[in-house]
């Protein structure tokens, strides 16, 4: 399959371009203005009690939008909220808000001065001592997305020349992480891209030769972009995406773009003409990058196991991202390079073009390290285990936790507006814990909220129950805790109560929605690594044909996720460096964390395929375990570490990110690339397979019978050098020429 389609690329080399350039182009305008399209929500469990109790809230009172903005005033020195002139611009400032902005503002909740139109005011907006008052403003919106993008537009509205004026609430923290996102997306194509461009010039010693795996990377997200732009009319997309997608696409495409590319100026380097060192390259690099984009959407599609529209969003988005940076890179680069052929060198730099040959690169740096890993096997296995062991501790003290304005730097003017209102007005908490009744006996609900406000962690008594204006049967109430992260106690308690049979009661609120995703999170992170495992494992021996191997590659590709995930751990939960990056220790974000486990599981089978499909390669020419070994690890040593260093400097244009849930992500992708492509794939993988000898290509009859009829064996290469009469007859017959083991 892949040397016809090596073959069509180059005859239609043309067309290819033409056509796959003009519909990645297509997807990228259709996905222009994508991010008025994304959610701040999706972290809950849809089927669990907290958002039935949710919905329930909505139908019968209308959505909750009493703390969508909380503005908080302060007055000047020596004056309280009283004053008539400061009074006066407030209210002009809160009048006028419905007035201009009726599309996004729906109305004033409550403030502490009467309002045109405002439906509370009173002393309880604010403080004892009149030198702080409150408004609680509502933003249109049926949904997460509509509410999001009304409060952008619009953000900017509630500060008051004079005024010293501080905005929280729900949409003003979810508001200001988009817009840190949105910053880490732009930080990435000013540093990161300017930077990889630099690397790609100096690892192919010319322009034109970098220039590709660029144009490949810039194609692919420009694709993607449109690609999630038409998730979201059929259903949640979190804005979390947007910087997923640039990070996992960017630096895939790139490294995919690096992996045809050196294999096509390596073939022309041993003597191949274009046509058939294109039809070479997409047989080898081009067949191992679709098995690789395959093995890390096994890896996403773990994600799909969860409820959460979080979870569910990131994985269609990056699986299509992964899916286009391989069509990508066994389309347009295989063509591009067809054209090009042996002037892809051009523009270069002569101390840095030279294309070694195989020859040269085996008796190089990466060869002779080899040599020496295999001649003390276990000497470097052993303390490799033990050091990645010992960083796997740490997972010991890993906690979860919720979204809140804590992801933001301590110093973030929105977190700290957040961290005043609660503290100042308790009531204006937008973590509340809920208590939803539906039932006729205002009797029974009394005693149920009696018996409620005896749960431990309460900071305040349950209200009294409101009734429905549409549904007399419904009554909501609320209670604060002091921490949504640590509220499992008091959720427990409650829905233990004994409730009587003409009561139905829920516990909901943001405290809840928490408790009952980390659960649903915690119930299938089993389920998904058994899943990715399997289908993992069964992928790779269908591509290699040893059972041994795919597990062997599960337990390295275990060994980096555990030490990086106690990495992390160490980080950002025990607080190691929270000055420097300054963050604060928390619990780490759960969907986040399935996430990280996905990404960095799917990146570190990524290396492990290009890594053995050359080792395959060479044993399926004869060669012997050793040779393999040595043969396999000298040809991918410069290109995996090359990879990785790419991957590394667009994840590490996250990790200036003031959004700690982009430092998870990017320190642990910084972690699991270094410990991948240096420490397991050069150091330990040549030991481990040297200490199994032959055994690693061990797999039962039954199964070997089965690979070699499915035909996805590695294909073995005949010598089809120039120069000879046979050349045209050899490159027509090339398909029969080939077989697997």
């Amino acid at each position: 399959m892949f040397t016809r389609w090596g073959d069509l690329v180059y005859r239609l080399r043309f067309a290819v371009i033409g056509i796959v350039v003009a519909g990645l182009f297509a997807l990228g305008g259709y996905g222009l203005g994508v991010e008025d399209h994304l959610s701040s929500g999706g972290l809950d469990d849809p089927t669990s009690e907290s958002a039935q109790a949710a919905r329930l809230a909505d139908n019968a009172f209308g959505r909750n939008h009493n703390v969508d903005v909380v503005v908080l005033y302060t007055a000047p020195e020596g004056k309280t909220v009283d004053d008539p002139e400061f009074s006066r611009k407030i209210v002009d400032n809160l009048n006028s808000l419905p007035r201009e902005h009726p599309d996004e503002i729906a109305g004033i909740n409550a403030s502490y001065w009467r309002t045109d139109n405002g439906k509370l005011s009173g002393a309880q907006a604010s403080t004892p001592d009149k030198k702080h008052a409150v408004a609680a403003i509502a933003i249109v919106g049926d949904n997460d997305t509509d509410t999001s993008r009304n409060f952008r537009n619009i953000k900017n509205a509630f500060y008051i020349p004079g005024i010293d004026v501080q905005v929280g609430g729900l949409q003003a923290v979810a508001g200001t992480l988009n817009d840190t996102m949105a910053d880490d997306v732009r930080r990435m194509e000013v540093l990161a891209i300017p930077l990889v461009a630099v690397l790609l010039l100096f690892i192919f010693g010319g322009v034109v030769a970098a220039a590709l795996p660029l144009i490949v990377g810039g194609l692919t997200v420009i694709g993607a972009n449109g690609i999630v732009r038409f998730l979201t009319n059929y259903t949640e997309v979190t804005s979390f995406v947007s910087p997923v997608v640039s990070m996992i696409g960017l630096g895939l495409a790139i490294d995919y773009g690096l992996f045809v590319v050196s294999r096509f100026r390596e073939e022309l380097a041993e003597g191949y003409d274009t046509k058939a060192a294109v039809r070479r390259s997409v047989m080898t690099a081009g067949r191992t990058v679709v098995f690789s984009a395959t093995m890390i959407i096994a890896s996403l599609g773990g994600m799909l196991l969860f409820p959460q529209g979080f979870l569910k969003s990131v994985a269609y988005g990056a699986i299509a991202t992964v899916s286009l940076a391989a069509l990508t890179a066994i389309t347009v680069l295989p063509a591009m390079l067809a054209i090009l052929g042996r002037r892809v060198d051009m523009l270069g730099l002569e101390r840095f073009r030279k294309t070694k040959t195989a020859e040269e690169i085996e008796e190089g740096f990466w060869g002779k390290t080899t040599r020496w890993v295999m001649r003390r096997p276990l000497q470097v296995a052993a303390p490799i285990c033990l050091i990645l062991l010992l960083l796997i501790l740490p997972v010991r003290n890993l906690v979860f936790g919720g979204f809140s304005e804590r992801y933001l730097p301590p110093d973030n003017t929105t977190r700290l507006a957040q961290a005043a209102i609660d503290e100042m007005f308790p009531g204006k908490r937008s973590d509340p814990i809920e208590l939803i009744f539906v039932s006729e006996d205002r009797n029974a609900i009394g005693q149920l909220r009696k018996q409620a406000n005896q749960a431990p962690g309460l900071t305040s008594e349950f209200e009294i129950p409101a009734g429905s204006t549409t549904d007399p049967t419904v009554y909501r109430t609320k209670a604060t805790v002091p921490d949504s992260d640590h509220a499992g106690p008091t959720i427990e308690y409650l829905r233990s109560l004994d409730i009587p049979d003409d009561v139905t009661m829920l516990v909901g609120g943001m405290p809840a929605m928490q408790k009952d995703s980390i659960d649903a999170l915690l119930t299938r992170i089993p389920l998904m690594i058994a899943l990715v495992l399997l289908v993992t494992t069964m992928l790779m021996f269908l591509t290699f044909g040893s059972l041994v191997l795919p597990i062997k590659a599960a337990a390295m590709s275990a060994l980096g996720l555990g030490s990086t995930l106690g990495i992390l751990t160490w980080i950002f939960v025990d607080g190691h460096g929270a000055g420097l990056l300054n963050f604060t220790p928390q619990p780490i974000q759960s969907n986040v964390l399935v996430l990280i486990i996905a990404i960095i599981y799917g990146l570190s089978t990524d290396y492990e395929v290009f890594l053995l499909s050359r080792m395959v390669e060479a044993r399926a020419k004869g060669a012997s375990t050793s040779e393999a070994i040595r043969t396999g690890t000298a040809h991918t040593g410069r290109i995996i570490t090359a990879a990785a260093l790419i991957l590394l400097v667009v994840t590490g244009a996250f990790a200036f990110s003031d959004l700690v849930m982009m430092q998870y992500i990017a320190y642990g992708m910084i972690a699991a690339l270094f410990i991948d492509a240096t420490i397991l794939r050069m150091l330990l993988v040549p030991a481990i397979m040297k200490l199994l000898g032959d055994d690693c290509w061990w797999a039962p009859a039954w199964m070997k019978r089965i690979q070699r009829t499915v035909g996805l064996g590695e294909p073995i290469l005949d010598d089809e050098r120039p120069g000879t009469d046979e050349l045209h007859d050899m490159v027509k017959s090339t398909p029969s020429r080939i077989r697997s083991e």
